[in-house]
């Protein structure tokens, strides 16, 4: 499993000050729709860079292309870093290559189940998913004897579940 994070750090450089600073800054930007995660757990962030704390360009990949919270992440992450005394920021959207929730990172995993959000079993784009997909195990009891209720949880990247061990109903994030 590959985070934005370590992805990033094998393709850049070492981070200076200021961008370790931007970084630690963005780990404390929760996503809107999943408050207990931030913007690096869900590993939408893909990279800091700039000559300076002037001139700063942050890239943004969001979950999907229509996700309601896109437009309130890329505000809250201007106004963080421009509380913090940076110059010119430049949030930039990435599409490709596509956000996968692969990129989740395990504490970020375990935050959602903790949280009663079964978090996603492996990505769609994982081969084994085309003869069978994975159980969905609930968040409270950790059953795998759970039911699809909906395609569409609290949020649109969540689908409805239901345990037959608990009967407790939860969200489960969907793998993408």
């Amino acid at each position: 499993m590959v985070s934005a994070l370590s992805l990033t750090s094998q393709l850049a450089p070492a981070p200076t000050d200021w961008q370790a600073e931007v970084w630690r800054l963005l780990g404390e930007v929760n996503d809107p729709e999943i408050p207990i995660l931030s913007i690096i757990d869900l590993g939408i962030v893909r990279y800091v860079r700039g000559a300076s704390r002037e001139a700063l360009h942050v890239g943004l990949t969001p979950t999907y292309s229509g996700c309601p919270a896109t437009e309130v992440i890329r505000r809250l992450v201007e106004e963080k870093l421009a509380r913090a005394g940076f110059g010119r920021i430049v949030i930039e959207t990435l599409l490709a290559p596509p956000w996968t929730s692969d990129w989740i990172t395990p504490a970020a995993r375990l935050k959602l189940a903790a949280y009663g959000i079964a978090p996603p079993v492996e990505a769609v784009s994982n081969p084994r998913r085309l003869f069978a997909a994975a159980p969905v195990g609930c968040p409270r009891c950790k059953s795998t004897k759970t039911r699809l209720i909906s395609e569409f949880g609290s949020t649109p990247c969540k689908a409805h579940y239901m345990c037959a061990e608990c009967l407790e109903p939860f969200d489960y994030f969907k793998c993408i």
